[in-house]
């Protein structure tokens, strides 16, 4: 078992207390928090995830790593980059709707609809506590959403249009 599975458990499924409860605000970047930071991305590329938020490793913090794409999809477009997203907060969302496959590692071996914004505007702090905008659109924003709503103790299963049985 490595280092990072020793120190973290991923939270599961939707009775979970961790993944229902409203994260807190950070207030200070602090060496520790940046750490946590670090581990977050690790844990999100040894997975091979696109996104992760704190409550899933445990913290109920407003943290989450995530990763950007050149197109609508992940699996076959450029990867762009990755992003930590401190206090994360949906400033605009488009009044178009698109109908997307979510699927989550705390809630394994599902893939279910969800109806999400088409694009969004998300300001965040980021790991130096710099300001940041961000205006995203397709898949890019699904991801911030999806991550959003664990740190609001929201999980996808909430929004759910339609289950189906993961490939």
């Amino acid at each position: 078992m490595t280092t990072l599975a020793k120190k973290y458990t991923i939270q599961t499924w939707d009775h979970n207390p961790i993944l229902r409860h409203i994260s807190e605000n950070i207030e200070n970047i602090t060496p520790e928090l940046k750490q946590f930071a670090a581990d977050l991305i690790k844990l999100m590329r040894r997975n091979k995830w696109v996104w992760l938020a704190a409550p899933q490793a445990g913290r109920n913090i407003r943290m989450i790593a995530t990763t950007q794409w050149d197109q609508k999809k992940w699996k076959d477009d450029k990867f762009l980059g990755e992003t930590i997203m401190i206090n994360p907060i949906i400033k605009e969302a488009s009044q178009e709707m698109i109908i997307w496959e979510e699927a989550c590692i705390s809630l394994p071996d599902c893939l279910w609809l969800v109806k999400r914004h088409k694009s969004i505007i998300v300001e965040y702090l980021d790991i130096k506590g710099n300001k940041q905008k961000k205006k995203l659109k397709d898949f890019n924003a699904v991801i911030i959403q999806h991550e959003i709503d664990h740190l609001d103790g929201i999980l996808f299963t909430d929004k759910l249009i339609e289950k189906k049985k993961k490939k």
